[in-house]
């Protein structure tokens, strides 16, 4: 069980919510009105990094209607990956209160692009390429899922074999 100690809640980062917010804690939950202003600076600066990057990859890489979205699919599977990664990173070693909010929300939040995901669908359908549309949201969804979980099993096993070294 999780006990609050002096505003953090100690035990196993299981009970976490999330690794640098835990809403039950009245600690965090002040954190989030103590600058909001700031959370929001950093979380659209991140944005506009992220979506410009995907932005240029979409433009070097287009795709005609009914072939699969190529650019797409890998910006979103990639993101995935990152997100995975910066979680366990974070978990492990945490940061400053606005790094979450412009890697995670910003950058990586602005990089990835379902609702592009979605339109390249429905274009696939209405261009009449259901099955390349049907393949493209499943390999996306499961893709997606699998790079998370791959991000964030890989970064705990090098964090974990980086302490293990730090500490021989």
């Amino acid at each position: 069980m999780p006990v609050l100690v002096g505003g953090t809640v100690t035990g196993p980062s299981e009970f976490r919510v999330d690794p640098d917010v835990d809403l039950r804690v009245p600690a965090d939950r002040r954190e989030l009105t103590a600058h909001p202003a700031a959370v929001l600076g950093v979380i659209a600066a991140g944005g506009v990094l992220g979506a410009l990057a995907r932005a240029g990859l979409q433009a070097t890489f287009p795709h005609p209607p009914t072939g699969f979205p190529w650019a797409t699919f890998g910006i979103n599977v990639a993101g995935c990956l990152l997100i995975g990664a910066l979680m366990a990173v974070l978990t492990a070693r945490p940061a400053g209160p606005l790094v979450r909010p412009f890697l995670g929300v910003g950058v990586l939040g602005g990089f990835t692009t379902f609702s592009t995901y979605a339109v390249d669908a429905q274009r696939a359908v209405a261009a009449g390429s259901p099955g390349t549309a049907l393949a493209y949201l499943a390999a996306t969804l499961a893709g997606a899922l699998l790079a998370v979980w791959a991000g964030d099993a890989v970064a705990s096993r090098l964090l974990a074999r980086a302490k293990v070294g730090a500490a021989r």
